[in-house]
């Protein structure tokens, strides 16, 4: 109960616009069950946490936030999909992680109150439901399983970091890409050997996240292609040898 009034008490002295967009609509409510950690709280306090956001539909290509910004709010994915990234100085968009329905994302720095590490952009048309940051850690202090959680998932996202710096370090543009590839395969493995890729990545997707170009990453694929290991379809890229696919970058990872 004293949660349930923390919430209620922390959207009452939001700004007035926020006031006036809070809460998820009635087709975009519920989406705290399907996010993990979240999943697990009683659907009252969810049902509390989803009111003291404000939902917003964003646009292919609308920026959420920059790098640098100051931060208030923890986004969640809705519907859609958002691409985090930096820029480089020449303009190059280097991508770090997606975020799909189920996701969260912007919680670092409103746990350590510095700014923006990095930008996220909308890759396909969105619906984004921004929780207040103070609402965020006041869930995490007073419900320790969810404050496990979220410590789980920065935990995966320094592992995953480490692996890509050691893959940039370590790995030519080639083997990045087949790396990559695995990566994305795994989590659209349809059983043990084949994976269905969808959407499509973009040859350029995949080059701003290995360090490489689009005409890298095609040259891989048709290779890959010419194996047999790979086919693209209509809608979806099917990888038919996953384990093949994962011995290939064990081998050369070390």
């Amino acid at each position: 109960m004293e949660t349930t009034l923390s919430v209620r008490s922390d959207l009452d002295q939001a700004d007035p616009a926020r006031r006036d967009r809070s809460g998820p609509t009635p087709q975009h409510g519920g989406f705290l069950a399907a996010t993990p950690g979240f999943a697990a709280l009683d659907d009252e306090l969810r049902a509390d946490l989803e009111r003291a956001c404000a939902c917003r539909r964003y646009r292919p290509h609308e920026q959420v936030f920059g790098r640098d910004e100051a931060a208030s709010d923890v986004y969640f994915v809705v519907s859609g999909r958002v691409r985090i990234v930096n820029y480089s100085m020449s303009g190059r968009e280097v991508a770090f992680d997606e975020a799909t329905p189920g996701c969260y994302f912007g919680e670092t720095a409103v746990l350590d109150g510095e700014p923006r590490s990095a930008g996220a952009v909308v890759v396909a048309e969105s619906v984004l439901a921004a929780m207040p940051g103070r609402v965020f850690i006041d869930a995490i202090l007073t419900h320790p399983p969810l404050a496990l959680a979220v410590m789980q998932r920065l935990s995966g996202v320094i592992r995953a970091a480490d692996q890509r710096i050691m893959d940039l370090s370590t790995l030519s543009a080639y083997h990045r890409v087949e790396a990559e590839l695995l990566r994305q395969a795994k989590l659209h493995r349809v059983d043990i050997t084949v994976a269905r890729i969808q959407p499509i990545p973009l040859h350029g997707e995949i080059a701003s996240r290995v360090g490489t170009t689009r005409e890298s990453v095609a040259r891989v694929l048709n290779d890959l292609a010419r194996r047999g290991m790979v086919r693209r379809t209509r809608d979806a890229l099917i990888v038919h040898d996953l384990e093949r696919l994962e011995r290939m970058v064990e081998s050369v990872r070390g």
